[in-house]
């Protein structure tokens, strides 16, 4: 979930134009975040779970991370947005 906000702090800050080094977003997003953010993981445990016969611990854990990520950067790109809004005016 932290990888998932510092993405989301880093698309603001690309597409602000607050960062303008065009290296910055494949170096840190997809190789430094890209990598702390690895589902691989995440898949295995899931496979396990239902290797063992829990489905249902499986799906919680499936759609649990799946709205965590997803709503991390939800929530870190509005506070980038916010913060520099803040600090425009």
């Amino acid at each position: 979930m932290v990888g998932c906000a510092a993405i989301g702090v880093l698309m603001v800050a690309v597409t602000t134009g607050l960062v303008r080094h065009p290296l910055l977003r494949p170096l840190v997003g997809v190789g430094v975040l890209g990598g702390f953010t690895t589902f691989s993981t995440y898949a295995l445990d899931i496979r396990t779970l239902l290797a063992e016969g829990r489905p249902a611990l499986a799906f919680a854990y499936l759609a649990g991370t799946m709205l965590g990520a997803l709503g991390a950067v939800a929530l870190s790109t509005a506070a980038t947005r916010r913060i520099l809004r803040g600090r425009r005016r």
